[in-house]
C-alpha cells in the first residue's frame, strides 16, 4: 500500500498543482485524485511518470510505492543526517 501520506506532503511542497502534476506524469487528473485518496493501485507506468513529475529520489519514490510502513519512518526522507533516527 503506497505511503499516500508521504505522497501528500511531496505533492504540497512541490509547489505544483495537481492538474500540472497530472500533465507532467501523463495521468488523467481524474485518476490522479482517486488513486491519491487511495481507492486504486498506482501501476507501474504511473509511478514512473510521478517519479518524473515530482522530481522523486529512488529513495522517496520506494518509500511511497514500495517500502513496507514498519521498514521505514518517512519523515527521515526530510532529516539531516544528524536529525535521522539510528
Amino acid at each position: 500500500m503506497p505511503d499516500l501520506k508521504l505522497l501528500e506532503t511531496i505533492v504540497s511542497n512541490s509547489g505544483m498543482t495537481m492538474v500540472s502534476i497530472a500533465e507532467k506524469s501523463g495521468i488523467l487528473r481524474e485518476t490522479l485524485y482517486n488513486k491519491m485518496k487511495g481507492t486504486s493501485e498506482f501501476k507501474a507506468s504511473e509511478i514512473a511518470g510521478l517519479t518524473r513529475a515530482l522530481k522523486l529520489t529512488s529513495e522517496q519514490r520506494d518509500a511511497i510505492f514500495f517500502a513496507d510502513e514498519s521498514e521505514l519512518n518517512s519523515t527521515d526522507l526530510f532529516a539531516t543526517e544528524d536529525e535521522k533516527e539510528v
